[in-house]
């Protein structure tokens, strides 16, 4: 049985979805050309082309399709138009080691990458995804410090993930790549002397996508999203603008309610607006509801798809805890956290050690301390700051509007030492 699993996982489906889809907008017309690579069949040895491995699960086609003719416009609204491809446009000289062949969730990882890298291009950035939502976010000094920023952000979820890279890799990074087991790296090239340390790993998926360079040009650029209901219906809508683009686009958070005005007493600090700013751009990438923490321009815990705004807001807070303590476990003892709880447990290890990486973690509130609460939408109630404002994050960014935004400005107003709060006057749901 586990051999059948294997071989159902590492199979690549035949699938039977047209070479062309023509889609008509009215009398507009878009024209998308289904991909392929080549690739040596495991059994046979031979040559063949093939598009995606299977979609979200084996036994699903799909098929990746790229647009390559037409130029819509509706309303004011003038959408993507060919020859920007990303992802779909990825050719056989860009899939520099398939593994075990792209599906349709490596390929959409990396999208979900780029979409959040797209804001990101000011610095060294790295993105590592997993089942389409960030699991660790981080600008560095250079790539290879962004790379280890955001893998240490959450190295449990970064396991098998994707990370995504806007500067090429070097020898130095390709080496910490080396060090962890992902699923795919993508980058817009890749160094001399770094491939043959890459794949050393036969399975990982090695991309180039060599528009990575040119990612900010797509933060003003809306595409069709499709959306199939179950009955074969569909809805379709434009892809959202994300309007904050520098710290001045905030607005300080500002209220009347019964007549009396509640405004935000504390100004945020440089670099509390730097992590404001980061903060949101990474939010456009995150499953709602979704509540997250960052500090330093680094992801601290990441809250995703919850149906309450404090649940999210304290799960994510969870998360900080127990991926602040793995990293500590990991950095000291060269293991993760579950494990020395397991070692400790069969009494091969002093319980003490736990007690002090337990210790260091509450005292430091999971690295909470001094961070940026980002949020999706606004907090219905003040509950979603109070938890926070208890581990001493010291600043918020949400896009106000909810009846009750008063008593969360009183919540900051109220905390001791005082938090700052921002409107970003627009929600950036994502289902």
């Amino acid at each position: 049985m586990a051999e059948d699993l294997k071989k159902m996982y590492r199979t690549v489906m035949d699938d039977h979805f047209p070479p062309q889809i023509t889609i008509s907008f009215g009398d507009q017309t878009l024209v998308y050309k289904k991909r392929a690579w080549k690739l040596t069949d495991e059994s046979s040895g031979e040559l063949i082309e093939k598009g995606l491995r299977y979609g979200e699960n084996p036994g699903q086609e799909a098929a990746l399709y790229e647009l390559v003719n037409g130029n819509l416009i509706l309303g004011e609204c003038q959408f993507i138009e060919p020859g920007k491809g990303l992802t779909s446009a990825i050719a056989e000289g860009d899939l520099i080691q398939s593994g075990k062949h792209p599906g349709k969730t490596n390929l959409t990882d990396i999208d979900n990458a780029l979409n959040v890298l797209k804001y990101l291009s000011i610095k060294p950035a790295v993105v590592i995804v997993k089942h389409n939502n960030p699991c660790g976010v981080a600008y560095g000094s250079s790539i290879a410090d962004a790379y280890e920023r955001a893998n240490m952000a959450d190295r449990i979820a970064a396991f098998g993930g994707c990370a995504v890279f806007n500067r090429p890799i070097d020898q130095e990074t390709a080496r910490l790549v080396s060090d962890n087991y992902l699923e795919v790296v993508a980058a817009p090239e890749f160094e001399e002397g770094t491939l043959p340390i890459l794949s050393k790993a036969k399975n990982l998926r090695i991309v180039r996508i060599d528009r990575i360079d040119m990612l900010a040009e797509y933060t003003e650029k809306r595409f069709v999203e499709f959306k199939s209901l179950i009955d074969g219906g569909i809805i379709v809508q434009q892809s959202p603008i994300n309007p904050i683009k520098t710290p001045a686009d905030f607005k300080p958070a500002s209220v009347e309610y019964k007549g009396k005005t509640y405004a935000i007493e504390r100004k945020p600090t440089e670099q509390e607006y730097a992590d404001m700013l980061f903060g949101w751009q990474v939010e456009q990438g995150i499953t709602s509801n979704s509540v997250i923490y960052v500090k330093d321009g680094v992801t601290v815990g990441i809250g995703t798809g919850e149906q309450d705004r404090v649940g999210v807001a304290e799960i994510a807070i969870f998360k900080a805890y127990t991926k602040y303590a793995d990293a500590l476990c990991f950095k000291k003892y060269g293991i993760p956290y579950k494990q020395l709880v397991t070692e400790i447990q069969r009494g091969d290890r002093d319980a003490a050690l736990k007690e002090e990486i337990d210790k260091a973690t509450t005292g430091a509130h999971g690295g909470l301390v001094g961070a940026t609460m980002v949020s999706d939408a606004f907090f219905p109630f003040r509950d979603g700051v109070d938890v926070a404002i208890k581990e001493g994050i010291r600043a918020i960014v949400h896009p106000g509007g909810s009846l009750r935004d008063f008593e969360s400005i009183e919540a900051c107003n109220e905390a001791k030492p005082q938090v700052t709060m921002v409107f970003t006057g627009q929600r950036a749901f994502k289902h």
